[in-house]
């Protein structure tokens, strides 16, 4: 039996995607290559900006089904990556206390570690929430 997750909201990534033109949408929804290219070209000159409006809920679906839910929330992670980075507020939430202080000193370490984070966010959360909550301890399976 299949268990729904639903680690992404659509809102969020509507709220991100007012922004698209710099890709957060797409990092977010876990799609880096494609977010690198929105970032430097501005979401395709606009047009897949534009374009993006009607993919969100697929990609919001894709997200649910690749990422696992757990302790750690990807929304609020995401917030704290996005607006507080640089100072490593998600690195201590994700127990990673040595880069997090390293991040607080060094502004992210100088934006290259935030930069890195924006790539990997999802995966590092992921890989937290499938280490502290297996499928077992679902209620479903009690």
């Amino acid at each position: 039996m299949r268990i729904h997750n639903n680690t992404h909201s659509i809102l969020f990534g509507y709220l991100l995607w007012i922004f698209g033109f710099t890709g957060a949408h797409r990092f977010y929804y876990g799609k880096q290559i494609t977010g690198t290219i929105w970032f430097f070209t501005l979401g395709l000159l606009g047009i897949g900006w534009l374009i993006d409006a009607f993919l969100i809920p697929s990609m919001d679906r894709q997200a649910d089904r690749k990422y696992q839910q757990g302790p750690l929330d990807y929304n609020i992670m995401w917030l704290l990556l996005t607006f507080l980075g640089v100072f490593g507020v998600h690195r201590f939430v994700m127990g990673k206390w040595i880069s997090g202080f390293l991040y607080l000193i060094s502004g992210g370490l100088f934006l290259l570690g935030v930069l890195y984070d924006f790539f990997t966010l999802n995966e590092q959360i992921d890989d937290i929430n499938r280490r502290k909550y297996l499928p077992t301890q679902h209620p479903q399976y009690r």
